[in-house]
């Protein structure tokens, strides 16, 4: 089969029916960052997985049912392409180019937490102070 008989390849990537996508535009498509530099640096210093596999290049091809995982400042994202976009639109329109697979956030039971005083309670009292060592085990 010669190349002349494949359809040709849309600008940025995508093929005609849209199913291929560079990995920084996919991003900036769904709003997972605010620029598509940012997407760009993202993908570049490791923090985006495909597959389980680092990619270090922005201009990497994403598929739809290709899984993503991405490290951002304080949390790590897991989403599952549904399909490529054509344009960043409002939030409704690009929650539908992804599947979010991210784990929910562990909980810590309350017991375990250290004993709490009210905000602008002032100065811990020594009594404060004797809760917070038995608490700690500390006494």
């Amino acid at each position: 089969m010669s190349r002349r008989d494949d359809p040709p390849a849309k600008p940025g990537g995508e093929t005609p029916s849209g199913q291929r996508q560079r990995i920084d535009k996919w991003l900036w498509f769904a709003r997972v960052v605010k620029t598509r530099s940012l997407a760009a640096k993202l993908v570049s210093e490791g923090r985006v997985r495909v597959n389980s596999l680092r990619v270090d290049a922005p201009a990497k091809q994403v598929n739809s049912g290709d899984v993503l995982t991405i490290a951002l400042d304080r949390q790590v994202r897991v989403l599952k392409v549904v399909s490529g976009g054509s344009r960043r639109g409002p939030f409704e329109e690009a929650r539908l180019l992804f599947e979010d697979l991210t784990p929910a956030p562990e909980e810590t039971p309350e017991k375990l937490s250290s004993p709490e005083r009210d905000p602008g309670a002032g100065r811990p009292t020594k009594k404060d102070r004797r809760e917070r060592l038995r608490f700690f085990g500390e006494e």
